[in-house]
């Protein structure tokens, strides 16, 4: 099962797609003008069902295979939306919309698996049902939660799911996957720190927010070093600290900041969230002030079935025989965690070559990863679905 000659000869369509996706890109929930031509796009290549609208703006494309008998039903998954950034690549077909752009290869992922349906609709060389999920709102919109609370794992019966993102710093052609925890769980948290303001002239009459602020950040990385097991990956990161004033000369009542968890192990999330209250509201107390933390359950933690992903793994193998079959998990998040806490399933790296990283202004996909892209989305109906 290599690269398909198909593919191949489908290049150029299926890249024109991507560079129109491209030069129209748009955010979260707002993929109206995308979410209609991967709709129009699918009925025209002959797909037994497309139904808009599924978790607000995503698309479902159902392809019958050859058999009568309803045999299993495999989703394949493709995010849409853009990100806010101003595009700085100065490629011929950048974005049209000042501060938006595709930074992180969904236009990419869209296009790959809309060549995959156009070719499966043509052949329909397997047995059971192919469910084409094209999905909105992936940053940070949960558009994989509104889908499956939609009901489309239900509806169309969907037995498993696969997905797959691009990867700079992975050679095109390469594909990288491992079984268990592959991306983390991101949560966000906002601590208030209250005190009493005044002159910074006179510090002894204040409660200095700032100082107490700046403690808590400190303390909050001893969860990290001394509560947590080193062999569990823990990210806490604080990535805005705002006061109540602007002023040089004032010490501010109250001091407001913003971070994020990244975990990997459910239990440890658990344990962060118990022990972050405990050292911000502690810390806090040990100086005379008060703190409150809100925190935030974001996406849960990307968890590849074993046997699933081995299966994903060998179908990769079989196009390029270049698979890192043990990749090391990443601290950033997915919301195709939300479709895997539901059904058993795999997701996928595939390489962008020495390309800027994901959510940068120069970052742009690599049209040359088409064809393997294209050909692993096909490969696991064919091979997960075999024809008698």
């Amino acid at each position: 099962m290599p690269v398909k000659n198909r593919f191949a000869e489908l290049l150029p369509e299926i890249t024109a797609w991507r560079h129109d996706f491209h030069e129209h890109p748009e955010l979260l929930f707002e993929v109206q003008r995308t979410a209609a031509k991967v709709a129009a796009l699918c009925r025209g290549f002959g797909c037994d069902e497309v139904v808009e609208g599924i978790g607000r703006t995503g698309v479902v494309a159902v392809i019958k295979g050859k058999s009568d008998t309803k045999g299993r039903v495999v989703g394949l998954r493709a995010d849409m939306d853009a990100l806010p950034i101003k595009e700085q690549t100065g490629v011929p077909y950048a974005s049209k919309t000042p501060g938006k752009m595709h930074a992180c290869g969904h236009d990419g992922h869209t296009a790959m698996l809309l060549g995959a349906a156009k070719y499966l609709a043509e052949t329909r060389n397997f047995d059971g049902t192919v469910v084409c999920i094209f999905q909105p709102a992936e940053e940070g919109g949960g558009g994989g939660r509104e889908m499956v609370e939609d009901g489309m794992l239900t509806r169309w019966n969907i037995d498993e799911v696969y997905g797959m993102h691009n990867m700079p710093g992975i050679p095109v052609g390469h594909f990288a996957i491992r079984p268990g925890p592959m991306m983390a769980a991101a949560d966000q948290f906002e601590i208030t720190v209250t005190g009493k303001g005044g002159h910074a002239a006179k510090p002894h009459d204040c409660i200095d927010t700032t100082v107490v602020s700046a403690h808590i950040i400190v303390a909050i990385q001893t969860i990290v070093s001394r509560n947590v097991d080193p062999m569990k990956q823990l990210v806490i990161s604080v990535c805005t600290v705002e006061t109540d004033s602007t002023a040089h000369n004032v010490i501010p009542q109250t001091v407001k900041m913003k971070g994020t968890v990244r975990t990997l192990d459910p239990g440890v999330q658990d344990f962060v969230e118990t022990r972050l209250a405990e050292v911000v509201e502690g810390t806090a107390l040990a100086l005379g002030a008060r703190a409150g933390l809100q925190y935030m359950r974001g996406y849960p933690v990307t968890i590849n079935a074993i046997e699933n992903t081995d299966f994903a793994a060998n179908v990769a193998k079989a196009i390029s025989g270049n698979v890192d079959v043990d990749t090391p998990p990443l601290m950033g998040a997915e919301d195709f965690s939300f479709m895997l806490n539901e059904r058993p399933g795999a997701y996928i790296f595939l390489g962008n070559g020495d390309t800027a990283m994901v959510h940068h202004p120069a970052y742009n996909f690599d049209d040359s990863a088409i064809p393997f892209g294209s050909s692993w989305y096909a490969g696991m109906a064919e091979a997960r679905m075999p024809a008698a």
